[in-house]
């Protein structure tokens, strides 16, 4: 059963491209709250607009996309998909999932993209209606194009006639997609790096035919990067190469691809580099596994410092570097614990994490995120564990714990280790093992160590 937020997003204009003179102005109808919900992020100038217009026409393309989902909820799904946009003190960044929630994506427009001001920080949903994807498909090199986003005199009434109003049923799966697709990344390490003339040819190379129904390795060949049927020290596995042909339609301007791998769940990032933006491609392991499903993020869900937590939050002033060994020292705190907290303020939409810059940027999400922990059936089972007495320390090591957690009428045995590993005797770790994050026994040993720390 899909379970789902109901909001209202309310448009003070629908999105479009519109024409003054030789000056085309691409205005973008964002939804915020607030008290500053009338402000404008952005009005300036694209320095490339076929580039900036070919990557937005990209993050809709894979956000209006399924990859794996019945064809009968499509039309309901993509009606779900409105990309945000987050505005830091230097760049703008768009991201939104497919609608099956196994690809992310992110356009990210750097300083030199455009020309003009950054008039507020904060992130808001973005509406990318037809008649507007129609637009950027006609922009041309030599274009002059003006980008706003925002509105200086928005006034939100309901039911007005002045302000385009959509009702959208937000799915939890997308604010737990983005609850876990950072800490997939944060874990992910650079394999492969090559020249944007080297990435073209590999992604001109892909199989047309659908190839999810068996792996798929990328690894090195010479410059460039050949598939190949068995693994390799270099490989990275991609389950699905058709969600990578997003990549070649904007690759053939791209000054580098890198190639980045997560070990423990093999999920891949995917970067492309124009020197003046990014583009950002993150594919879960297989087609029919969305990250909103990955659990990666439970641990930190589970886990809350809640003496550092408010310190570093209060320091997150929309930077789009989160500078940790600075913040550190300004804290007075070792640089892990910092990391540590910045995975758990990921959990709760506070931040996002960059591939490019190996960093964390501060963001909001533009819906309420504590509505993700209420829908983690294993995280509430965990604490049903606790407050009934079913969990108990049996060792204590300054490397390891041994805990016995009992659950419907069985004893299971939990090790979960100073470096964050953990093993368990239940079924489902015997399935998974750590792939798809921890069981609700290793949840329940995590939150009882918790409070002991207490």
């Amino acid at each position: 059963m899909t379970v789902a937020s109901q909001y209202t997003f309310r448009y003070p204009f629908a999105s479009g491209l519109t024409t003054k003179g030789s000056l085309r102005t691409l205005r973008l109808a964002t939804f915020r709250e607030g008290k500053d919900a009338s402000g404008w992020f952005f009005e300036g100038q694209l320095t490339n607009p076929q580039r900036a217009a070919g990557l937005l026409r990209a993050v809709t393309q894979i956000v209006k996309s399924r990859f794996h989902m019945p064809a009968a909820m499509l039309s309901r799904i993509v009606a779900e998909s409105d990309p945000v946009v987050t505005a830091n003190d230097d760049r703008l960044r768009f991201e939104g999932f497919s609608a099956c929630c196994g690809v992310y994506v992110r356009a990210d427009f750097l300083k030199p993209s455009f020309q003009g001001e950054i008039k507020g920080r904060g992130t808001t949903n973005v509406d990318f209606n037809a008649p507007m994807l129609s637009a950027l498909a006609k922009v041309r090199r030599g274009d002059q194009i003006g980008l706003a986003i925002g509105n200086d005199q928005l006034v939100l009434k309901k039911e007005s006639g002045d302000v385009v109003e959509k009702k959208v049923r937000l799915p939890i799966r997308w604010m737990k997609g983005f609850v876990e697709v950072q800490t997939v990344q944060s874990r992910m390490e650079l394999v492969h790096e090559l020249s944007g003339l080297h990435s073209l040819k590999f992604f001109r190379s892909l199989p047309r035919m659908q190839t999810h129904r068996r792996a798929t390795f990328v690894t090195s060949a010479g410059s460039g990067l050949r598939l190949s049927q068995t693994d390799s020290a270099n490989g990275v596995r991609v389950g699905g190469l058709e969600r990578l042909r997003v990549l070649e339609t904007i690759a053939k301007d791209a000054e580098s691809l890198k190639v980045f791998a997560d070990n423990a769940t093999a999920a891949s990032g995917w970067v492309l580099d124009f020197g003046d933006s990014r583009f950002h491609l993150v594919l879960s392991p297989e087609v029919w596994r969305g990250f909103s499903g990955e659990g990666q993020a439970l641990t930190s869900l589970a886990s809350v410092d809640r003496t550092v937590l408010p310190k570093v939050k209060v320091r997150l002033k929309w930077q789009s570097v989160v500078d940790e060994v600075k913040l550190a020292r300004s804290l007075k705190l070792q640089a892990p614990v910092i990391r540590a907290v910045l995975q758990t303020l990921g959990t709760r939409g506070n931040v996002g994490y960059d591939l490019s810059e190996r960093a964390y940027f501060h963001r909001e999400m533009p819906f309420d995120i504590s509505q993700v922990e209420k829908q983690q059936p294993r995280l509430l089972a965990a604490r049903k564990l606790m407050e009934s007495g079913s969990v108990r320390i049996t060792r204590m090591t300054p490397a390891l714990a041994e805990i016995r957690v009992d659950s419907s009428g069985v004893e299971h045995r939990v090790e979960i280790r100073s470096d964050e590993s953990f093993k368990c005797t239940c079924p489902w770790y015997n399935k998974h093992q750590e792939t798809r994050g921890p069981c609700k026994h290793v949840l329940a040993g995590q939150l009882m160590l918790e409070n002991q720390a207490e």
